[in-house]
Order: C-alpha cells, then structure tokens, then sequence
C-alpha cells in the first residue's frame, strides 16, 4: 500500500516548482492590489448603473466621432510626460474601451492597466489590444475612482480622458490618484482634447455633439472647472501641478477642454 510519503514523492518535481511558482505569482498580485482600508465608498460592478448598453453605446463613440481624439492624445502625453523610453506600470481611469490605452501602447513601453467602473467594456478591450498587438502589455480591473484598488505607490502614470466629470467626489478621486502614484510620478487628468488636434477635426467633433445632447454635453464652462481644480489642489496641498487649457492656432471659438498635470513629488 503507498503511504502519504510515498504519494508525495511520486509527484514530478518539475510540478511541484511550477506549483509554487503560481501561488508567489498569486501572492505578488495580490500584493499589487491592496484596496486601502480607508477609501469609502467602494463601488460594486453595476448593471442598473453601469451596463452593456452603456459600454456598447461608448465602443460605439471611440470607434466613430471621437476616433480621431485618442493618437494625438497619446502623442502629446508621450512626449509632454517623456513617456517613449519609460517602464513600468500606467493606469488609464474610465478608460471605456480602452482606445487610448492602445494608442499608448503604441508609443510607450508601460505596461497600462483600463480601471473603469464598467467591466462590460473589458472583452472588447482585451480583444482590441490583441488585434493591435499589445495584448500583452494590457490588463482590465473593475475600478471607482474615488477608492483605487492598488496599493500606495504603485503606478508610474496615471491618465484620464474624459471621465472626472462623472467622479462624485473629484477631491477624494484626486486623493486616490496622489496616492496610488509612485513618488516622482505623473497624472495627467482631464476633459476634451490635445492640443495637436487639428481645429477643423475639433470642431467637426463638437458640431456632431452638440447635435445629441441627450448623451453628451460637451458645453461646459472651462473657468469653473479650472477655479474648481484648483480648489481641490489646495485643499489636497498638491503645490506641483499645471493646468493646461488647449488654444492651437485657428482653434477660436471651440472648447479644447481642460486638463491638470500633477507630478508626485519624491520624498
């Protein structure tokens, strides 16, 4: 009869360090994402709130009128932020379907993370980020900005486009971003457009918004957003920071957004 012993000694070696390798793997990740015990409220993937015809509605904004935000975009944040060479791990809050993302892929060696409040974009994702290649260099997590499941110091970047005016509490998401940005890192967060957009495809965008108000309002004013951002800087004592408000040539007359660059001072 073979005891226990014996049962264990029979298992190939080769196994067992494959097996330990898994659960270190498992154990590092879980390392990574640590939700911070203070960051209330931490919001649960939603159907009523959050679902399928909301994802598909915006896969459906990325890949038609706004197709022509996300290269520029990536562009500037590559080269205003001195992305090209850099490694390391870059988060994308709200970033829906991800267009952005790949778009960074392209001009980055980060590895960048899609945190976003609706998991029904994450297939479409996924599968984007194959087609272009990258599908190696991307990972999906369920996220609410305003309680990030990562640890302290985790991120070398962090970016959104288009997804503060949805935060509740944009000072406890700004919090969170602060905090989850490693020391000497770098945000870049905001609404609208690069400034290497051409004006023509800008206004093109906003002609073709303004006609559906009722599933988007691109109208805001840029000057409360501003005053607001800096209101929230000063009470969170974030003193290294930059608000940029888009005015290329020609552009007169069109809302390019706003946008804050926030770098993480190292202690």
């Amino acid at each position: 009869m073979q005891t226990g012993r014996d049962a264990a000694a029979a298992i190939p070696r080769a196994f067992l360090l494959r097996l330990l390798a898994f659960f270190c793997s498992a154990i590092l990740l879980c390392s990574a994402l640590v939700l911070p015990a203070c960051a209330e409220p931490l919001l649960y993937p939603s159907n009523a709130k959050h679902g399928v015809e909301d994802a598909s509605r915006m896969v459906g904004a990325a890949a038609g009128r706004l197709a022509p935000v996300y290269a520029p975009l990536a562009e500037q944040i590559a080269r205003d932020l001195e992305l090209t060479d850099k490694k390391g791990i870059g988060i994308d809050l709200g970033s829906g379907p991800g267009t952005l993302i790949i778009e960074l892929c392209k001009r980055t060696r980060l590895h960048w993370i899609n945190a976003d409040i609706n998991p029904h974009f994450f297939p479409q994702f996924i599968a984007a980020a194959e087609k272009a290649g990258v599908g190696g260099r991307v990972s999906a997590v369920f996220a609410d900005a305003q309680a990030l499941p990562f640890r302290d110091g985790y991120a070398d970047v962090i970016v959104s486009r288009g997804s503060l005016q949805f935060w509740d509490d944009k000072r406890l998401a700004f919090s969170e971003i602060c905090r989850v940005l490693k020391p000497g890192g770098v945000a870049y967060i905001g609404r609208g457009f690069s400034a290497n957009l051409p004006p023509d495809v800008a206004r093109t965008i906003r002609n073709v918004q303004n006609k559906n108000k009722k599933r988007s309002s691109p109208e805001y004013d840029v000057a409360d957003l501003e005053s607001e951002l800096r209101a929230i800087m000063k009470h969170l004592k974030i003193e290294h920071y930059t608000i940029h408000i888009p005015k290329p040539p020609g552009s007169d007359g069109i809302n390019y957004g706003i946008w804050v660059e926030i770098h993480k001072q190292e202690s």
